[in-house]
């Protein structure tokens, strides 16, 4: 019967041992039941908690695992009664919950199953741009973020007069003139300052690299 789920099978006969067992400690041969009779559905009751606990490409609350399945059958009811798809309003009546509560659970219901992001608008691959294609965009500070962990020991290296003029100079925007009347020092002294400084970064970038 669960063949073709997507668990493997050996978990699947492992969770149906557990049901065996709870079924053999519970059963009491008083009741003029069979065995069978009473061990199949404890069985299957614990391989669909396995399902239902597992069976999930995101996690989620157990609460809203239970509410996909109470939309579910709602939905179906409401649709047989209406012959229609019944709206928020109609399902947040139907199960006493709000508007609000009912949209959580959809949105919930959505993280059961996830598609795969190579597939092209007509489920093959080899269709045209994938859905990877169509939803990937460039990170524009993704090369910015290496960089400045890159900088970090770099940065760590220079001596605190150094990282002091860096500060200023990129830091506070001042010019040159500015941090050299700042600290004591002539607008040239500074100039030549931040030309060794930027050396050296550059020089442990590309031996980083």
């Amino acid at each position: 019967r669960y063949r073709t789920r997507s668990e493997p099978m050996e978990d699947i006969i492992q969770v149906g041992t557990v049901g065996l067992i709870k079924a053999i400690d519970r059963f009491d041969p008083a009741q003029g039941v069979e065995f069978t009779t009473f061990a199949i559905p404890t069985i299957a009751g614990e391989i669909k908690r396995f399902f239902r606990d597992t069976g999930w490409m995101v996690h989620v609350p157990r609460r809203l695992q239970e509410r996909r399945i109470a939309l579910a059958r709602a939905t179906d009811a409401l649709q047989q009664l209406h012959d229609r798809a019944p709206t928020t309003a109609e399902l947040a009546e139907h199960l006493g919950l709000s508007e609000e509560e009912v949209r959580e659970g959809v949105v919930a219901a959505r993280a059961q199953t996830a598609g795969s992001l190579d597939l092209g608008p007509g489920g093959d691959a080899e269709d045209g741009p994938t859905l990877g294609d169509r939803l990937a965009v460039e990170e524009r500070d993704y090369d910015l973020v290496l960089d400045r962990e890159s900088l970090k020991p770099a940065l760590a290296a220079l001596s605190d007069r150094d990282r002091e003029v860096l500060s200023l100079r990129f830091g506070a925007e001042l010019t040159q003139a500015e941090i050299g009347e700042l600290l004591g020092f002539s607008q040239m002294h500074i100039s030549r300052m931040l030309k060794r400084i930027l050396g050296q970064l550059r020089t442990a970038l590309l031996a980083e690299n």
